[in-house]
Parts: structure tokens; sequence; C-alpha cells
């Protein structure tokens, strides 16, 4: 506990006081009968008395115009903001990005700023805040992580305003400087196909029953994101049996997808994507495992109907097998997914990017920052003048030639199938 070192009495209700733990004068005064302490934030003494002088008269002021807040600890705010938004997101209000203010304030904020006053944070404790966070981080963040930082940080002072803990002209500015987007890691064909085929070889070789199951989902759960561009995460995991829609015309059927919930759906709305012919693979594997499906259930599940938080973690696990984590564009994680969709699209040139920007849920502008380096390469032939020649097919992975085995006969009549189950019980 600090003790008092030195003390000099101004008048009857006001006196200066040092204490063992700060360098610095702190002022003590009385209004309207009771004790109020402050920082004068002063070294010198005959500073701080005019500084305790000028405390005094503005706490009076806002005293006698009602505008006087008593304040809290940081910390206590920072968790209510937290306890709120957790609140909101359990009802099914708030932003998915309350997930995030909340990981940001845990990590970064509430540590720092820890029992500071919430009144006390002003410009230079920002900036001390900003070269702290750079040496916690090791680097320098990129703009839109400071960007998300910022807006947990008035999610706080948000609360405390509301809760006339602080008022609103006492809220410091928070800038956002910071990298700009970097490039976005994704594979290859010849990569992904590397990636399957080590899931493949731990699920066979997993020592456990749910082992195996979290191991054969992430391989559907993959499927389906490399060939939607669905956001892994709040969008892949809260798809339903009834989310899947399709329309048939003998062997051929054109899929699309319901995205009701993520990162963008409270402000766009719901918005389809339409997958790719590929998607009916995973499709297939996942009706077989559960026969007895219902519309409103979730399509990524284990057998006993429970949901895994294990399939970014066991990801990880299958790139680092297979010596893929690392990417010159950063490593790679199960969001790689989406980011190799959207690449393997451009490259393709078959969509324009504001096309493409709408099937993602994203802006044109977002995807010609984080991919204009896709762009040379979709024009390679027009920028070079250099056609090549067909070259040799490579060979096909046992998982290609296994697909192929499903003939237009089988599929038509597997397709027939499906259309009915849809119209009898709300799902494929």
């Amino acid at each position: 506990m600090a003790t008092q070192i030195d003390r000099h009495n101004i008048d009857d209700s006001l006196y200066v006081f040092l204490q063992d733990n700060s360098k610095k004068w702190y002022a003590r005064f009385q209004l309207f009968g009771k004790w109020h302490c402050k920082s004068t934030k002063q070294t010198d003494k005959d500073e701080a008395i005019a500084a305790a002088r000028l405390l005094r008269m503005e706490w009076k002021i806002k005293a006698e115009t009602g505008t006087l807040t008593k304040s809290k600890r940081f910390r206590d705010v920072a968790n209510k903001a937290i306890t709120s938004m957790e609140h909101e997101l359990a009802h099914g209000g708030g932003k998915v990005s309350y997930k995030d203010y909340v990981g940001a304030l845990n990590k970064y904020h509430i540590p720092f700023f820890d029992r500071t006053f919430i009144t006390s944070i002003d410009q230079q404790k920002i900036k001390e805040f900003e070269i702290w966070r750079i040496k916690k981080a090791g680097k320098v963040l990129n703009k839109s992580t400071i960007l998300n930082h910022n807006a947990a940080l008035q999610m706080v002072f948000k609360e405390a305003i509301e809760n006339q803990w602080m008022l609103p002209v006492q809220v410091p500015v928070l800038t956002a400087k910071g990298e700009q987007g970097s490039r976005r890691a994704a594979f290859t064909e010849d990569e992904y196909d590397k990636v399957i085929e080590t899931l493949e070889s731990m699920r066979d070789n997993s020592r456990k029953d749910k082992t195996r199951q979290i191991r054969q989902l992430l391989l559907d759960y993959s499927d389906v994101a490399i060939n939607t561009g669905i956001r892994p995460g709040t969008e892949m995991e809260e798809l339903t049996w009834g989310d899947i829609l399709m329309t048939r015309q003998n062997h051929q059927v054109i899929f699309k997808i319901k995205i009701r919930k993520g990162k963008t759906t409270k402000h766009t709305g719901t918005r389809t994507v339409v997958c790719k012919d590929e998607i009916v693979y995973p499709l297939m594997e996942l009706r077989d495992r559960f026969p007895n499906r219902k519309p409103a259930d979730k399509l990524f599940r284990l057998a006993d109907g429970t949901e895994t938080k294990e399939l970014g973690r066991t990801f990880s696990a299958a790139l680092d097998e297979c010596n893929l984590k690392n990417s010159p564009d950063g490593p790679r994680t199960l969001y790689s997914l989406r980011h190799t969709y959207i690449t393997w699209q451009l490259l393709s040139r078959h969509l324009r990017m504001d096309v493409l920007a709408r099937q993602c849920g994203t802006s044109t502008a977002m995807i010609e920052q984080h991919y204009s380096h896709v762009v040379p390469s979709m024009f390679e032939e027009e920028l070079s003048g250099v056609t090549f020649e067909n070259s040799e097919e490579k060979p096909k992975s046992k998982r290609a030639l296994a697909r192929e085995k499903r003939t237009k006969k089988v599929l038509e009549q597997r397709f027939k199938e499906w259309e009915l189950e849809y119209k009898k019980r709300g799902c494929i």
C-alpha cells in the first residue's frame, strides 16, 4: 500500500501530497462535504499547487452544472462492456466482430490499462499503449487490426459514458496508423491435394473413433469451403441442411447455399452462394453419415450430433505434417481455404471481380487490395505474347480417380433421389 511521504496544505479544503510509489503530486480537495483525490500530473510542487487549484475549480463547476462524474478503473468498465457484448451475442444480437473486440480487450487493453481510472486515459496514455502494443505483438499490427482494437476501446468508453463514469469530452482521439493489409496466404492446386492426402492419412491412422470423426468432418468442411468461398468460422459453422438448395436437370445439378449468419449478414442480409460442381462429393459423404437429417440440423457435426471446436487445430496439425504451414504470404490457416477459392476464381478469369465480390460477401475494393498480385497472372498470355501448347495432364489423385467412377447414369439416379427427398423433408 502506498505511503504518504510529503504534504503541503493550500487551504482548509485543499492540499497536495506525494506518495512513495510516484514522483507526481496528488491533489485532495473537499466539495459539498465530500473529499476527492486526483493526480495533478506534475512533479514540481509549485506547478502541482496551481494544478490542484484548477482541478478543484473544474470539479466545482461540473458539480454545479450536473456534469460531475465518478470515475471507474478501466478493468472494471472493460469487464462490464465485455459482459454486455457477450450477452448480446448469446441472445442473437450484437455484431460477429464482438468476439474480436472481447479478445482484443482481454489480450491488450485490460493488461495495459488495468486499474487506471477511465478518465485518466488521455492522448499521452494512448501513445504509451501503442508503443507497448508493438512490443507485446512483436510487430506493427495491420491497420485493419488496429481499427478493430479502436472499436473495442470505443465500446469501453461508450459503457463508461452511459454509466456516467466519464464525459464524452474526456474520450481521447484514437488513430489507426498500422501496416496496410497484406496478401492473403492461399494454396496451389498441388498444395491443396497434398493437404487433403495428409488429412486422409491422418484419418485412416486415428487411434480414437472421435479423432477419426473430426478428421473426416474436416475433409468435408475443407471441400465445402474450397468450392464455395464461404468464410470458415461462423458462416460455415451455422450452415444447416435446410440452407442447401438444388436445381436438377438429368445428371446435372446446380447447388446453392444460403448464408444466414456471419460477418456481413447483419448489414447485408442473407446472401446466396453458388457452389462449384465439386461440392457434390462432400455433400454425398455428409448425407451418407446422417440419413436422419432434418432441415434445422447443423451441416458440420459429429456422429452423436455434437459440434466440435477442433477443426482449426486439426487443420494446423495437418499443415505442419505436410510442411505447408508457412508461405511467402504468411502462415496458412483454415481461413486460407477462402483465400484459395478467391485466388483460383481470379486465375480462371471466369468471373468479373464485382461478381466474385458479391459471391464472397465482400467488396470489390477489398478483393483488389488483397489479391492485386494475382491480376498479372490472369493475363500472362496477353502480357507476355506467348501461348503454350496444352501440356500433358498431370497424374490424378486417388480421390479424383475414385470420383470419376461415378458415371452420369449413377449421378442422375442419385440426384433424382435427392430431389425427391428435398420435396419430402425440406432438405437434400
